[in-house]
Formats: C-alpha cells, sequence, structure tokens
C-alpha cells in the first residue's frame, strides 16, 4: 500500500510518515501488521474523544439511516445541524447566537474574515507574526510566516501584522481596521498563551476603533484548555468565534459563530455572501453534536486539567527546557530541532505517536484525547523519557 500512497496520492512534503492504518480504537491506532500505537496527537487536536466513539459512531449511524446530502446549506431545516447550533449558542455567553457550520476550520477563517469586511465596511486586516489560520488564499494571507506564503503571493492585499503578546503594537489597531485576527494560544508558533491581559486589551482597542475581534478556536476550542472555549481562560469575549478540527469528533468541519446582528449581513447585499454546498452535512454535524454533548454532559474538561498536571509532573527531564501550553493543548520544548525529529520518529518506532509544530523546531506535539487514561499517559511519557535518557548516553 505505501508504494500506491506515495505515487498516487498527493503528498504535503517531501518525507511522510506513512503508517499503513489498518484500525484505530480509543488512545490506539493499529497498522496493518496489527502493531499498536499509542496516540498522543488525536488527529492533530481533531478527535477530543478518541477513535471510533461509540457515541459518536452510532450517531453516525443512525444518521446515515436517515438521510445524507439532501440540499445546498442554509435553505433547508436538518435537524443535526440546527441541534448542534443550538447546542454551541446554549454554551457561548452573549451575545453570541448564529453559528454557520463549514467544511473546514480554514473555510470557517475565510466566512468569518468575510463577515468583518462586509459589517465594517472596512479592508483592514491585522493578524499576528508566526500565526496559523488555514492554507486556502485568505488563510494563507493572514499567516505570520513568510516563508510558507511566499511562492504563493500576491495574496489578499491590506494585511497588516502585529507581535503576539506586544501590548506597544495595539496602536496599529485603527478606525481603518475591519478586525483583528488571533489565535487564542498561538499553535504553530509553539503554544504561546497570551499573556498580561493580552487578549483583553486587543478587546478594548477593538472595540474603542470599532474594529471587530476574531479568535481562532481551531485547536484550543472544544474543551482542550479545560474550557469548552479557549478564550474562556482568558478573561476575553471576542465579535467572532472560529472553532473545527475537535467539533467534528473525527469527521471534517468547521463553524463561524456570532451575534444574530452581525451573521444576518450575510444575508443580503449581496445574497449569498458566503454559500457552501456540503457546510453542515447532516452525518458530519451529528458526529459534531455527540462530541459536543460527550464533552459538555461529563467531566472531561476538568480532567484535562488534571491529565496536564500529570503530564508536567512525569515529563522532567534535563533535556525538557519547558513545557508550553494548557490542558491537553501541550509542547515539550527541546533545545534542538534535530532532537525533536529524533524523539518523534523513534517514538514511532517504539509504539508512541508524537507530532511537530509548523513554526518552531523545537517543540514537540502532545495533544491526546480528552479521554486518554492516566494510565496511558504514564505509558506514553515513559517511552518519552527513555528515548531522551538514550540521547544523554550517546
Amino acid at each position: 500500500m505505501t508504494s500506491d500512497f506515495l505515487k498516487y496520492q498527493a503528498q504535503t512534503s517531501p518525507h511522510p510518515l506513512a503508517m499503513e492504518v489498518s484500525h484505530a480504537h480509543g488512545s490506539y491506532i493499529f497498522d496493518t501488521n496489527n502493531r499498536s500505537y499509542l496516540d498522543f496527537i488525536a488527529g492533530v487536536s481533531a478527535c477530543p474523544l478518541g477513535h471510533n466513539h461509540p457515541k459518536v459512531v452510532d450517531a453516525i449511524k443512525t444518521q446515515l439511516d436517515k438521510y445524507m446530502h439532501v440540499m445546498v446549506y442554509g435553505e433547508y431545516a436538518q435537524q443535526p445541524a440546527v441541534e448542534l447550533t443550538k447546542l454551541i449558542a446554549d454554551h457561548l455567553p452573549a451575545p453570541f447566537e448564529k453559528t454557520y457550520l463549514t467544511n473546514s476550520g480554514t473555510e470557517a477563517i475565510e466566512g468569518a474574515l468575510k463577515l468583518a469586511k462586509r459589517a465594517t465596511g472596512r479592508s483592514e486586516i491585522i493578524a499576528a507574526n508566526k500565526a496559523y489560520h488555514g492554507n486556502t488564499m485568505g488563510s494563507m494571507s493572514v499567516m505570520g510566516y513568510e516563508e510558507r506564503k511566499r511562492a504563493f503571493r500576491p495574496l489578499l492585499p491590506d494585511v497588516r501584522f502585529i507581535n503576539f503578546n506586544n501590548d506597544d503594537d495595539l496602536e496599529l489597531i485603527t478606525k481603518n481596521t475591519a478586525c483583528v485576527i488571533l489565535e487564542t494560544i498561538q499553535g504553530g508558533a509553539g503554544f504561546i498563551e497570551p499573556a498580561n491581559d493580552y487578549l483583553t486589551k486587543v478587546k478594548a482597542q477593538c472595540t474603542k476603533v470599532g474594529a471587530l475581534l476574531i479568535l481562532d478556536e481551531i485547536q484550543p476550542g472544544i474543551g482542550r484548555t479545560g474550557k469548552l472555549f479557549g478564550f474562556e481562560n482568558y478573561n476575553c469575549i471576542p465579535d467572532i468565534i472560529v472553532t473545527g478540527k475537535g467539533l467534528g469528533g473525527g469527521m471534517p468541519i468547521g463553524a463561524f459563530t456570532a451575534s444574530s446582528a452581525l451573521m444576518d449581513v450575510l444575508q443580503d447585499n449581496p445574497k449569498l455572501g458566503h454559500i457552501t454546498t456540503f457546510g453542515g452535512h447532516p452525518v458530519i454535524a451529528a458526529s459534531a453534536l455527540a462530541t459536543l454533548k460527550e464533552i459538555t454532559e461529563t467531566h472531561l474538561m476538568q480532567q484535562a486539567l488534571e491529565k496536564e498536571m500529570l503530564f508536567r509532573k512525569l515529563l522532567v527531564h534535563p533535556l525538557i527546557i519547558e513545557i508550553r501550553g494548557k490542558g491537553l493543548m501541550l509542547a515539550l520544548i527541546l533545545p534542538d530541532s534535530e532532537k525533536v525529529n529524533q524523539l518523534i520518529l523513534t517514538a514511532q518506532d517504539q509504539g508512541l505517536i508524537l507530532f511537530w509544530l509548523l513554526f518552531e523546531p523545537k517543540a514537540v506535539r502532545i495533544t491526546p484525547p480528552l479521554t486518554i487514561s492516566n494510565s496511558e499517559i504514564t505509558e506514553g511519557c515513559l517511552i518519552i523519557l527513555r528515548i531522551l535518557d538514550a540521547f544523554l548516553d550517546d
């Protein structure tokens, strides 16, 4: 299978990991030799309930027996999507009420940027250096990493960049600004949390000049930081929230949420201000609804913080400079990229899945399912420590 994978399926890098997957269950992925791998990544934060969670699988199967795609987004009332968007609103503060469901996080970013420009009548967008919001053209335009986007210019005009956690840059948010878009916790940059009430200050400046604040919750959202949405940790209520990844419970989804007054501007002048065929797909919405119910009706969010403490207690080693992040969105910072590469590749050989971050070469991603057990955390951490010990012996 690997040879056909490399020959026929387009690749994103010269050296994919190329594991041949047979099946997955809970916190484990199994290859075609039936070898198990403990998953500390959860599909890059996309599987908060682990693999093939029974409630998610049952919801998908039940909806499959009723109907799949029937009409383009926004025309027919379909129960899974209606219940999902209502449940999202029920767990958000005022004035959030309406959610637009999309096919992916990057499409939700596109929709949020369009909404901000349409609502304010302004064109300037301010984003953060080392930000990552997706890879479509609009999302790439607000990516704060020139090396990744240089080959695809020209991109959107009127985009300016500020430094995350830098108060001095806030004066760049002016009455020309349509929106500021930030990750609640910077992901690709190395899981950088906002410090010193940074997000509160950004929102205050946006309010002062009439700009909108978009917070990208695609990674920190859906319970990963101990709250349903990451911004709930930082005393800041944005104007538009974008989510994806974990919301689908392993199925592809994105969403952006705002007040009714804001969201309704996409309805007219022009009509179809944002349109998608498969957004809100009933099978995917059923999966997301089951996922969101399980996370909000159990103690998984509280346990995410307890499990964070277990990771921090276990992962003490001379080669671990620090552990960044919150909840089960953690990054190990090692001395150099070579050790990062060695740890990730050696760990897979030893039955543990770790992964890289986009822009921080010294970081190792740890974003396991919220359902991971303490014994599984201990098992994986012992593998990491054993590998790092071997590095010291070399």
